[in-house]
């Protein structure tokens, strides 16, 4: 059973992405995968071949998958969550759900 791993859009805070790291959790970035403003429909097709959930405060990702379009998972935040809630809720997704329990599924922080 495969923990999840996500891919942060690129408006995450670099705070979030390095409190996950400190935890332990397997975090990769748009900059690490070299996709800086590539349209929102690549970044969610790119983690779903890489099997990660996409981490996102743009609702433009929750219309693609309502869309139909298939997806590893994705973690929506609305604007304005704090730094904390955003660590807290994606090590609680990242310690208690798998990849496998995560794929097509929408949860929200």
């Amino acid at each position: 059973m495969a923990k999840v791993s996500f891919y942060m859009d690129e408006h995450v805070p670099k705070a979030v992405v390095r409190g996950l790291r400190q935890r332990g959790v397997d975090v990769v970035t748009v900059a690490d995968a070299s996709a800086m403003g590539a349209p929102d429909l690549d970044h969610l097709r790119l983690a779903q071949r890489q099997g990660r959930t996409i981490f996102t405060q743009d609702d433009d990702f929750l219309r693609l998958a309502a869309s139909g379009e298939p997806h590893a998972g994705i973690v929506y935040a609305p604007q304005h969550t704090s730094i904390r809630a955003m660590i807290q809720g994606l090590t609680l997704i990242h310690s208690v759900l798998d990849a496998e329990e995560m794929a097509g599924q929408i949860e929200f922080l």
